[in-house]
């Protein structure tokens, strides 16, 4: 029997699917719903992994509490009429899978921290065939915005399993900026929506290229920085 003993926790949007083109068409939408033209889509992909309003409040040219939450709300219809069209893609990136599966083989627990909404998380379980697989599911819906540190100390507290023995896998300098918050380890994805650079600026412990290289990877991470602090 597998004893599981170290927890993996993955964002969504920019590490295990490819989501970029259509949440900033929801984006677009959003702000021509409300008279603002058109966000840059550079920026839009600068705010994926925040909570909607969090995000949506970065992306306005000025402060504006009360529009910030209408242009949230319109995203939130956009985004699901876009899921209602059958051509809709959000791909997994390569090896995602694979690599779910030989981190649990390897006595890993797997969980979510991601700055969307708990439907949106469901509807991705669904899509992917993974019940079950996620032990913990960290939500906007119900943590503060990354960077804060509650959805990690959340998934830490739910599966058990201590800081030193937790790896936030993560696309964005919010990702690394809350694992080193939470005081987890910090693997960033150079196949997301951040620059490399940014994230081991941020304070990644390491950056993977692949999901292939990534279980292995995972595990003399923690192994080497383990013995790095006796």
């Amino acid at each position: 029997m597998t004893s599981f003993t170290r927890l993996a926790v993955f964002d969504v949007d920019g590490t295990l699917i490819d989501s970029q083109h259509n949440i900033v068409a929801a984006m677009t939408l959003a702000w021509q719903a409300h008279g603002l033209g058109a966000p840059k889509p550079e920026e839009v992909r600068r705010i994926i992994g925040l909570s909607l309003v969090e995000a949506v409040s970065r992306l306005l040219p000025e402060p504006d509490e009360e529009l910030a939450l209408r242009v949230a709300h319109s995203f939130k219809e956009a985004f699901q009429g876009l899921h209602l069209d059958p051509d809709m893609s959000e791909p997994l990136f390569p090896g995602a899978i694979e690599a779910l599966a030989a981190l649990e083989a390897d006595g890993w627990l797997l969980g979510v921290a991601t700055g969307k909404s708990k439907r949106g998380v469901d509807s991705m379980i669904e899509r992917y065939g993974f019940h079950g697989r996620f032990v913990t599911t960290q939500t906007a819906d119900d943590n503060p915005s990354k960077p804060h540190p509650g959805m990690l100390l959340r998934a830490m507290e739910e599966s058990g399993i201590g800081a030193a023995e937790t790896l936030m896998i993560g696309d964005t300098v919010y990702d690394m900026m809350m694992a080193l918050q939470a005081g987890t380890h910090a693997l960033g994805v150079v196949w997301g929506y951040h620059p490399p650079e940014e994230l081991t600026s941020a304070g990644a412990h390491a950056l993977a290229q692949d999901y292939f290289a990534l279980p292995a990877q995972a595990g003399e991470m923690l192994r080497n920085r383990r013995c790095a602090l006796v």
